[in-house]
């Protein structure tokens, strides 16, 4: 019986032993890359906020400016959202806003209260020499941006192309749970570590690396910048904090005098849940306040950008005009 025991104890501390030494080796591996990621040089025009900057990517001409807004971890916007933004810039200005903590821009470890986000977005519009009205093209969390831009700034916003967007409300209905918040705080420690490292499906799409939009270069520099910013305290911070910023912007008017366009992304498994329907739903409930909204559904998965560009972009094109 001794024996036994004092085999398990072996087996155990040799056990533990190994993945100490392999969580060591690859924090210090994730270390080193971090540092070579560091030297990035960006893509884009960097605006500075007392030592840290927000990168603004610009593109193409026109009488319109489309600003592209990412949806929560896509951690590398200027590359993921080219398949897209790249049809609008052939008769349109467009514009990538990466937030803090997203693509090249820095961390800003901020609480990413909504007001916060909101004014950030406006000073780096602006100071890239890009002045309103502006066609805002946000994708799933940025709606609650979005909208509360149209709801302070009216002016600011000449028409919203919402892709299969969060709604403020949706975000205050379905607040986070215990679990869920453990499981983003938790994700982020993992993510500290870089243990996310070694599951590369998990960080970044492979379907973007899959299409053709982007240059072998290009799709380097997505992996190493998804690398890079995966899940850092600016993304845990923005999906904690969509509570409190759903609430601030249900606590105002809705913005009845944006035309917003609600495309809504259904994937063929998913047509009949009950999620689905809610969506459906809600979009159309939200559609009905406003003096021009409207409703289509689009075949694909939340990352509509991804698969349906070109059906994005005529129906934009046809909804603004």
């Amino acid at each position: 019986m001794r024996k036994i025991v004092k085999v398990s104890k072996i087996i155990f501390f040799t056990f533990f032993a190994m993945i100490l030494f392999v969580g060591m080796a690859v924090f210090i591996y994730h270390n080193y890359q971090k540092g070579k990621e560091s030297s990035l040089i960006s893509e884009g025009t960097p605006v500075d906020f007392n030592n840290k900057e927000i990168n603004v990517y610009m593109e193409g001409g026109g009488e319109d400016t489309y600003v592209f807004m990412s949806g929560s971890g896509i951690a590398a916007p200027v590359y993921e959202l080219k398949g897209l933004y790249s049809k609008f810039a052939k008769e349109n200005k467009i514009v990538v806003i990466e937030r803090a903590g997203y693509g090249y821009s820095d961390v800003f470890h901020d609480d990413r209260d909504i007001d916060t986000i909101l004014e950030q977005s406006r000073k780096s519009l602006m100071e890239s020499g890009n002045k309103p009205p502006y066609i805002l093209v946000p994708h799933s969390v940025s709606g609650i941006e979005a909208i509360y831009w149209a709801q302070k700034y009216p002016s600011e916003v000449k028409g919203i192309i919402a892709l299969d967007i969060g709604l403020p409300h949706q975000y205050v209905t379905h607040k986070m749970g215990m679990v869920d918040s453990l499981t983003v705080k938790g994700l982020n420690l993992l993510t500290k570590m870089g243990l996310h490292r070694l599951v590369p499906s998990a960080v970044y799409n492979p379907e973007v690396i899959r299409q053709s939009f982007l240059t072998d270069h290009e799709k380097e520099m997505y992996k190493t910048l998804s690398y890079k910013q995966f899940f850092n305290d600016d993304m845990e911070q923005e999906l904690l904090q969509s509570y409190n910023n759903g609430k601030k912007s249900v606590n105002l008017p809705i913005p009845k005098d944006t035309p917003i366009l609600f495309l809504d992304a259904i994937a063929d498994e998913n047509e009949n849940s009950k999620y689905t329907k809610q969506k459906k739903e809600d979009y159309e409930d939200f559609a009905e306040k406003l003096l021009k909204g409207d409703v289509i559904k689009l075949k694909g998965t939340h990352s509509i950008y991804l698969y349906a560009p070109d059906e994005i972009y005529d129906l934009s094109m046809e909804f603004i005009k």
